[in-house]
């Protein structure tokens, strides 16, 4: 998440990066939205409730496409990219290099402790424990190797994932008809949304996030391929000057895009019972798709974002999506705050009554209170409640002129 930069210096940030935390906190939110309801049956590889109708199936098929599996490697590279401001910044503030990366490795282990608070308290399916121990795996084994070293790396990963993907694919083919109830495993999504009380409800919200930390920050290998990727870009600078790297962005986009929504479309045949293989068949490849999409995204926010600087249009939506982004941390958090009471079952219980569509519209309208307190603290000069804790507890000790002023740790 980011952290926000001190009043006196806000005219010196980057608009697109922190454009792009602000439109990706909105996918987040519409990622993160089914998984506070329940009562219903779900598909062994989402929270999408089967047997769905109307528009709850038009809106699965938008979500499966375009936002399932894009949204987190997205916020996967603008932490990565992030970390690698804060590694820099905190060298151009007087540190020595492992000063620098102690101070990273700090910060990440905080987001960890943050995660599992947050999984604790209200969501289980909080993004912060993973990206903190994947921050702690990158910033030790990786952040100092060179650009061809940190490609080789993601060159690897990735083709392990797509041979992952290959596999699964052909797998699910190759099972009899009469095997495929069997093939599926009866393992199901457990329904956590739906526990009450609150207090039976935290052990296992935490069981769940322990093994969704782990299987995300590694196994996914979404998440480390993106963080990889993202601390090549920082070191091209493509986010601060977009306008730079236009051609370069415009590629990304064209290509990433169409992949990452192509790549969706088998999972989605599954979902709806078109294509009558193991549900598990497509979900690789909709992973590893996945990635393509969140560079396509990341590449359009960008380009959106010179567009904006180009024509001097930083009028009140711009303001208002980068006021996010600054608060990047505060504003996800302040999602499962709004949700967990709101949705589920020891809560008001809305969860088990909305239907889908009707939850992205909670989801939409919680966005946009997210953007109304950003807006507000922005106008006050003040950072994010979670920004100024995470500040305090990494810098606590130090001089407030050696904390860095851009920093982002999603």
């Amino acid at each position: 998440m980011q952290t926000p930069s001190d009043p006196s210096m806000s005219t010196t940030r980057a608009l697109a990066p922190d454009l792009a935390r602000g439109l990706m906190l909105l996918l987040i939110a519409l990622a993160n939205v089914p998984w506070f309801l329940y009562g219903e049956p779900t598909a062994l590889t989402s929270a999408h409730r089967i047997d769905a109708s109307g528009a709850d199936t038009v809106w699965q098929a938008i979500a499966i496409v375009a936002i399932d599996a894009r949204s987190y490697p997205l916020f996967a590279f603008l932490f990565g990219y992030g970390m690698w401001q804060l590694y820099t910044r905190q060298q151009q503030l007087g540190r020595d290099e492992p000063a620098a990366r102690r101070l990273v490795l700090l910060r990440n282990a905080w987001l960890l402790v943050f995660g599992a608070v947050h999984a604790t308290l209200l969501w289980y399916g909080d993004i912060l424990g993973a990206y903190g121990l994947a921050g702690l795996i990158v910033a030790w084994l990786f952040i100092r190797r060179t650009d061809r070293a940190l490609i080789v790396w993601v060159i690897a990963l990735a083709s392990l994932l797509a041979l992952a993907a290959v596999f699964a694919f052909v797998g699910g083919l190759l099972i009899p008809a009469e095997y495929r109830d069997v093939a599926e495993g009866g393992y199901e999504i457990p329904d956590l949304s739906g526990i009450t009380p609150y207090l039976a409800s935290i052990l296992p919200r935490l069981s769940f996030w322990v093994m969704g930390v782990f299987g995300q920050a590694i196994f996914s290998l979404a998440v480390p391929i993106a963080v990889l990727l993202a601390i090549v870009c920082a070191r091209r600078r493509i986010l601060e000057d977009p306008a730079q790297h236009r051609r370069l962005l415009l590629r990304t986009a064209a290509i990433g895009i169409p992949i990452g929504w192509l790549g969706g479309v088998p999972a989605l045949l599954v979902h709806l019972g078109a294509w009558d293989v193991p549900s598990w068949t497509a979900s690789m490849l909709h992973t590893f798709t996945g990635i393509f999409g969140a560079l396509g995204y990341v590449s359009l926010f960008a380009l959106l974002a010179a567009w904006l600087a180009a024509r001097g249009r930083t009028g009140g939506i711009t303001r208002g999506l980068t006021a996010v982004g600054k608060r990047s941390l505060t504003c996800y958090l302040l999602q499962s705050l709004i949700f967990a009471p709101l949705l589920s079952a020891w809560g008001l219980g809305l969860g088990g009554v909305l239907s889908e569509w009707q939850a992205v519209l909670v989801a939409i309208g919680v966005w946009l209170v997210t953007v109304l307190v950003a807006v507000l603290l922005d106008r006050a000069g003040r950072r994010g409640p979670a920004e100024w804790l995470l500040r305090l507890l990494v810098y606590r000790g130090q001089r407030a002129n050696a904390t860095p002023v851009s920093a982002a740790a999603s």
